[in-house]
């Protein structure tokens, strides 16, 4: 059952981090976590995670069959979250991630190993593909899920508002879970 796993990771300079599901207890690890975001990242963020009740509603409203968030935690300290978003109808086998790590995280590792987690539990959710939706301006965080094997699929013009009213491209990238089968 997906509520009792755990995965201990080790990042470059020894730092253990637990890799675990969210709770209805995380609210205010979370609210923690999103509190210093700068006003530059809130900009590429879909939510504002700077709101409470957004944090408290995610928590309330947990359901691992449509999101599977998962939060890295240090000690008592989360420092990032990543999530699977469960689709349905005929696209149930696609899931989408998204990741958050704490700025202090970024370029450490964690980020790798928390979507290599998430990419080896959406295999055993029977998903077939996994894309990522994310702003072409983030170049460093396409080449690091290209560097997973995430693939460019194509590029979105306009497709994401930012909070004044720019546009900016967005970039889909998919990976696929298990290996096409071409007869003859």
């Amino acid at each position: 059952m997906i509520e009792t796993y755990r995965n201990l990771v080790t990042l470059a300079g020894g730092v253990k981090v637990l890799l675990r599901p969210m709770t209805q207890m995380d609210e205010q690890a979370l609210i923690d976590l999103y509190a210093p975001i700068s006003n530059e990242d809130l900009r590429y963020l879909r939510h504002n995670l700077r709101d409470p009740a957004l944090i408290q509603s995610w928590c309330q409203n947990l359901d691992y069959a449509q999101v599977l968030p998962l939060v890295a935690m240090v000690k008592d300290r989360m420092v990032g979250q990543t999530s699977l978003h469960f689709r349905s109808g005929p696209q149930r086998h696609i899931g989408e991630v998204r990741i958050f790590l704490a700025k202090d995280f970024r370029r450490r590792g964690l980020g790798t190993k928390m979507l290599n987690t998430l990419m080896e539990l959406a295999g055993k959710q029977d998903l077939h593909t996994l894309i990522a939706e994310i702003v072409t301006d983030q170049s460093k965080v396409i080449k690091a899920f290209q560097n997973l094997g995430f693939q460019l699929c194509c590029t979105l013009e306009d497709y994401f508002m930012l909070p004044d009213g720019d546009t900016r491209d967005v970039a889909i990238l998919m990976l696929p879970l298990r290996p096409k089968v071409d007869e003859f």
